[in-house]
């Protein structure tokens, strides 16, 4: 405030230096400068009052800043202006030899003078030399995330990061800068940039950066050899809603994130709002995460049924402090189990019904046939009975990429029971199936087998090199089961769009990169050949289904559906055969049912295989 008052005099005084042609002021001073000083210091010192001036850090100084001295000074002139437009009409000490001009120029100076300053102060306190512990940082994005970014770093009080440079792949951005700090090129110069000059860390700030652009800048980090942080929501990060202190390491799940997708989430509270809805499997990795999305949408109950007491358990507590004023139902029981489940409906009515309730297990189920067929294929026709009983409105199963064309004992199953369901459809409910591929951390999944392989040193057991799955996050299959739910009529299989199948090389690589190892070096990556019932790569469509677009961009009808006859009969000739264990017989019966079902040998049974041959 005191700089601030002292620039008054001081630019007033500068228009009448410029006015005697920068001569020294010795020389005299008009009577009116001096007499008409004081008003001027008290008109333009109560502008800088209102104005509030002195209320702004000089060192966060930034364009609202700037223009406030702006107004104030514009505000203040013009004040001053009048006042001796008033006291010249009194000709006082010769005060009508004052010029407006001289008030313009006063003006301009006074803006200098308070301005000049403050930008010093800005530009020095973002320059300083950074605290010991400082991170220089590259950013990729010049965009509006990386320019709050830049901002950020270089007002942040403790230092920590300090931004080297950009890169960004617009080709008119290069050579320019953002806050001072150079755009240095596009995104493949990352490593040659991190070969020239030290970082330590780079940062990604860009709000649109998709999956197949974000592994990109994953493989140039990894050829030089520096860390990736990221923010973890760009959109809040760009609006200046989040903090440094936020930036995190790239996780696996960043490298599969794809567009982002949009719901008719009106159309889906519709569907399922205020309606009785039970979850079978709700322990598991998708049930449960179903549960948390569909206690968003306020269901009237939510009965969590599951044949697990610890996943029960768990999520009995999760429920309770997410959602406490949720009424839901923990049920401990089995899907075969026809009279449990019929107890459950008549007690409950639920008019929605979410099966995901499955052993998915692909090596273990090529030696347990019976409880695979007992579980995914009977329980199924259990639950589609049951629900048919009581009037459910509404059931979906899910189905996995594994059923199609399948070479596995799960894979059968599963298409089974979407044979199973297909068959079920009537007046009063409606069967859909959705059908997906592999999701992000379920249990038993590859993520957390080669992540715990990389946490005690490896090697990374990975099939053979051209072995590749489709992946999706967990969040992302459930939004979109929800969202199939206002499809369908009844009798449709929708398919996900799973984008573009991942290798599973890539994969390992990229997790023990992200571990902040580097792969073949501190991890070593093994191929072990494929295991029973695997194949290198799944399908999303049998060659008799027609992939149709529906509403939703990312949901897609599969017509062609055959018709099974004789379903009821061959079922229960399956039910008989479990019942007395005869494995040949389930393995005959599940080929009668699903014809493309192809079982490659085993390693023990390829040598008596070649020897019967002739």
């Amino acid at each position: 405030m005191a700089f601030d008052f002292l620039m008054i005099p001081a630019a007033w005084l500068g228009v009448f230096w410029l006015q005697f042609d920068l001569s020294p002021l010795s020389a005299g001073l008009p009577d009116y400068a001096l007499h008409l000083l004081p008003v001027i210091i008290v008109i333009q010192g109560i502008a800088f009052q209102i104005f509030g001036l002195h209320r702004y850090l000089w060192r966060f100084v930034s364009t609202p800043e700037l223009v406030r001295v702006v107004q104030a000074v514009v505000a203040g002139s013009l004040a001053c202006a009048l006042c001796v437009s008033f006291l010249s009409g009194m000709d006082l000490a010769g005060m009508n030899s004052v010029s407006y001009t001289s008030f313009v120029i006063f003006g301009l100076l006074l803006v200098v003078l308070l301005s000049g300053p403050r930008v010093l102060r800005r530009w020095f306190n973002d320059r300083r030399l950074g605290k010991a512990g400082t991170r220089r940082v590259l950013i990729v994005g010049a965009g509006r995330g990386g320019a709050t970014l830049v901002g950020m770093m270089l007002r942040d009080p403790s230092r920590r990061y300090h931004p080297v440079g950009i890169v960004d792949d617009d080709p008119d951005k290069a050579g320019r800068d953002i806050g001072g700090i150079p755009i240095l090129g596009h995104c493949g110069a990352i490593p040659g940039i991190t070969a020239q000059t030290t970082v330590h860390a780079i940062v990604i700030a860009v709000p649109s950066m998709t999956a197949a652009r974000m592994r990109r800048i994953v493989e140039l980090c990894e050829q030089s050899g520096v860390p990736m942080r990221i923010t973890p929501h760009l959109k809040e990060f760009a609006s200046g809603r989040a903090s440094l202190g936020e930036l995190r390491p790239v996780v696996l799940e960043d490298l599969l994130e794809r567009e982002p997708r949009y719901f008719d989430w009106p159309e889906i509270r519709g569907e399922l709002t205020g309606r009785s809805i039970v979850v079978t499997g709700a322990g598991g990795s998708i049930g449960s995460e179903l549960c948390h999305q569909i206690a968003e949408l306020e269901p009237s109950r939510l009965i969590l049924l599951d044949n697990s007491e610890f996943n029960l358990y768990r999520m009995d507590q999760s429920l309770r402090k997410t959602y406490p004023t949720l009424a839901f139902s923990i049920v401990l029981a089995d899907i075969c189990d026809a009279a449990a489940v019929g107890r459950i409906f008549e007690r409950y009515r639920p008019e929605a019904v979410f099966h995901t309730a499955a052993y998915k297990h692909v090596p273990m189920l090529e030696d347990q046939m019976r409880e695979a067929l007992r579980v995914n294929v009977l329980g199924t026709k259990t639950m589609t009975d049951v629900a048919t009983k009581y009037g459910a409105g509404l059931f979906v199963l899910l189905s996995s990429d594994k059923a199609v064309n399948p070479t596995n004992v799960m894979g059968a199953t599963k298409r089974l029971a979407e044979t199973v369901c297909h068959a079920a459809t009537t007046s009063s409910t409606r069967f859909i199936t959705v059908r997906f591929g592999n999701v992000l951390e379920s249990t038993g999944s590859v993520v957390p087998l080669f992540r715990s392989q990389i946490a005690h040193g490896g090697p990374v057991t990975v099939t053979a090199p051209e072995m590749q799955r489709y992946f999706m996050t967990i969040s992302e299959a459930c939004h979109l089961i929800m969202a199939s739910t206002t499809l369908g009529k009844g009798g449709e299989i929708f398919v996900f769009d799973m984008g573009e199948p991942i290798p599973i090389t890539y994969l390992a690589d990229r997790m023990i990169y992200l571990s902040g190892k580097v792969p073949g070096k501190d991890v070593g990556v093994e191929f072990i050949g494929l295991r029973p019932g695997e194949k290198f790569s799944e399908e999303l469509f049998r060659p008799s289904e027609e992939p149709c677009p529906t509403r939703h961009g990312k949901i897609f009808r599969a017509d062609g559906q055959a018709e099974q006859f004789r379903l009821e009969e061959k079922l229960a000739r399956l039910r008989e055969a479990c019942d007395v264990f005869d494995e040949p017989a389930m393995r005959r019966i599940l080929f009668e049912i699903v014809p493309e079902y192809y079982r490659a040998p085993s390693a023990e049974e390829i040598p008596r295989i070649a020897a019967a041959s002739p």
